[in-house]
This record gives structure tokens, C-alpha cells and sequence, in this order.
């Protein structure tokens, strides 16, 4: 029996990843062709939208010396060979267009803090790799629903930051990081970023602490390394 969406979506369910919608690419995509030659047919997109992902990798790795993206490969990958597809990583090089995938693949759209915004997920998920398969598998209508940033008139995302990192300017990555780095941001560190919780959108999937600090560690960790903080 050929494997439906459905087939995916609930092997997906089953290692604690979240299904993030697919789409049929075309040539203007870059979706890598398959190791045998053939074009991608059908890319499907595995992430996380509230707390799946965190109970998933928690029990099966030490979050304070673990890395989510090798939790991810690890479990990506065999997935992918198991239902017969190549498996794809936002955090591979040369890096990959998981955004515009992302973004034609469900309904997602650029937020005031730049990070993307999902009608029912809010600002609470993200995506962890791709599943593509070389045929081109029965999908449902696309998901066309517009930004809940184009309703939302307070915009708290953009005033409630303590150093005002975001602004209509864009983010101001060092101020941000200095702020965390300090005994000022002990609360955005513990909690997660308090203008993305300003955000009313995606309530349900909203992250545990324990997954909000773990991200915000990567993140002080990734700019300390970049620079960020000199």
C-alpha cells in the first residue's frame, strides 16, 4: 500500500514532532533532488507547536549538555529512511529555505519581532527538518489563512521588551543579548523572550519554562559566540 500524508503525519505524532504542513516544490524552490537523481516530489515539514518536541527530547537526552538538533537528526533521519523519503535540516550547510517552505507550506507570516507567527500556534513553534519524497502525494488544500498580526491593533510584542530590542526599525540583536547577559534579564532567561509572551496569539501552545530557558541558553550561547555580546 503507497504511503498517504497521513501515513507521515502520524509517524511524525509518534516521535514527538509535529507535522507542519507539505507542498509539491517546483524548480524555484531549491529543494535538493533525492540521492538517486529524482526530484522532490513532495516535502513535508517536521517541527514543533507547543510542548511535543521538549517532552520528547527531555526524556530522551540531558537538556543541559544535549543539543535539540542532534536530537533531531537523530530522530529524523531514521524516520525519513524507514518511510522511504531524505530527510532535510534548517540547521545543515550550505542552509536550506525553510522559511519560504515554511511559508508555503501552512499558514505562516513575518511577525513585528521577526520570527514567524502561526494562526493557531502563535509564536510557539518551529521547525526541526523535512521529510522529501520523490512521488507526489495527495495533499489537503492549502492553508491560506492571513496573519493574526494584521488584526491585532496593541502590537504588545513591540512595546512591552524591558530594553526595547524590537521596534518597526527591526531587533536589535546586541541590546537583546546584553539584556539577557545581565542580572536584568534574569526573567526573559528563566521564562522565555517577554515580548514574544506579550503576544495574545497561540495561548494553547505556549512553551513549558523549562522549554522557554533551554532556547534562551541556546540563544545567549549562539551570541556569545557570534559576537553579539563584544
Amino acid at each position: 500500500m503507497a504511503i498517504t500524508l497521513a501515513d507521515i503525519n502520524q509517524a511524525l505524532h509518534d516521535v514527538g514532532l509535529t507535522p507542519r504542513g507539505a507542498f509539491h516544490p517546483g524548480a524555484e524552490d531549491n529543494v535538493p533532488d533525492l540521492s538517486d537523481g529524482q526530484p522532490a516530489g513532495t516535502l513535508v515539514l517536521a517541527g514543533n507547536a507547543g510542548p511535543a518536541v521538549w517532552t520528547a527530547f527531555s526524556a530522551a537526552r540531558d537538556p543541559d549538555t544535549e543539543l535539540l538538533d542532534d536530537w533531531s537528526r537523530d530522530v529524523i533521519a531514521p524516520l525519513a529512511e524507514r518511510l522511504g523519503a531524505a530527510a532535510l535540516f534548517p540547521f545543515q550547510k550550505p542552509h536550506l529555505p525553510f522559511q519560504r517552505w515554511a511559508q508555503k507550506a501552512e499558514s505562516c507570516h513575518a511577525s513585528p519581532l521577526g520570527m514567524f507567527i502561526h494562526p493557531d500556534h502563535g509564536l510557539w513553534h518551529g521547525y526541526r527538518g523535512a521529510l522529501v519524497f520523490s512521488s507526489r502525494l495527495a495533499l489537503a488544500a492549502a492553508d491560506n489563512r492571513p496573519s493574526p498580526c494584521d488584526s491585532c491593533t496593541d502590537k504588545p510584542c513591540l512595546t512591552t521588551c524591558p530594553v526595547a530590542a524590537f521596534t518597526t526599525a527591526g531587533y536589535d540583536v546586541p541590546t537583546c543579548a546584553r539584556h539577557l547577559d545581565s542580572s536584568a534579564g534574569v526573567d526573559c532567561m528563566a521564562e522565555g523572550c517577554r515580548a514574544r509572551r506579550a503576544c495574545p496569539q497561540g495561548d494553547v501552545a505556549r512553551y513549558h519554562p523549562a522549554q522557554a530557558a533551554f532556547h534562551m541558553r541556546a540563544f545567549l550561547k549562539a551570541r556569545r559566540a557570534d559576537g553579539s555580546l563584544n
